[in-house]
C-alpha cells in the first residue's frame, strides 16, 4: 500500500521517537534524473536543522561515510533513496533494512544497502530505516520529474517539523 505523505509524516514520527542524534543520508545519482531524490531532500535540510543532525550527501558511494557515521555516534539513521516500488511517482514508503531486498533500488550503489545497513546496525546500534521515493524519470540527465520534486519539497518540510524538535 501507498504511503500517503501523512502516514509518512506519522510513521516517522513515531520511527524518530527517543532520538538523540540523527544522520539523515541522502543517496542517489546526480545525473539520473528522479534517482537524486534522496540527495536533493539532504540538500534542501543543509543549515536548517541543529548540529544533532548530521546531514549526508552520499550520491552513489555511501559505503564511503560509515566511518563518518560511525564517529557521530547516531541513536538513528535515515536512508533516503529512490526505489522501484510499484507505486505512482513520487510515492514514499518507510522500509525496515530487512525489507530492502524486496525492493529495487534504482541507484547502482558499489555495495548493497541491505549489507550497508547490517554494517551500520552493528557498528552503531543505531536504529535504521530507508525512505523510498518512487522515481518517474531515471534516464541520463538533471532535475528531477515535477512529481518526485514535489515528493521531495513535502518530504523536507516534515522532517524540518520532525527535526525541529532536535535541540
Amino acid at each position: 500500500m501507498a504511503s500517503t505523505h501523512n502516514s509518512v509524516r506519522e510513521e516517522l514520527d513515531k520511527w524518530f521517537s527517543g532520538a538523540r542524534k540523527v544522520v539523515i543520508a541522502g543517496i542517489g545519482n546526480p545525473v539520473r534524473m528522479d534517482d537524486f531524490a534522496g540527495v536533493k531532500i539532504a540538500q534542501n535540510l543543509q543549515g536548517k536543522v541543529s548540529e544533532k543532525v548530521h546531514l549526508i550527501e552520499c550520491e552513489t558511494v555511501p559505503e564511503s561515510f560509515i566511518q563518518q557515521i560511525v564517529d557521530f555516534d547516531p541513536s538513528h539513521i535515515l536512508l533516503i533513496d529512490a526505489a522501484l516500488l510499484g507505486l505512482k511517482p513520487g510515492s514514499s514508503r518507510i522500509v525496515e533494512p530487512a525489507q530492502v531486498a524486496a525492493y529495487a533500488a534504482y541507484s547502482t550503489h558499489t555495495l548493497p544497502l541491505r549489507i550497508f545497513c547490517e554494517y551500520l546496525a552493528k557498528t552503531t546500534k543505531a536504529k535504521i530505516a530507508l525512505l523510498l521515493i518512487e522515481p518517474k524519470e531515471t534516464d541520463f540527465g538533471e532535475g528531477l520529474s515535477s512529481e518526485v520534486g514535489a515528493s521531495t519539497q513535502q518530504i523536507t518540510s516534515i522532517l524540518l517539523d520532525i527535526l525541529g524538535a532536535l535541540t
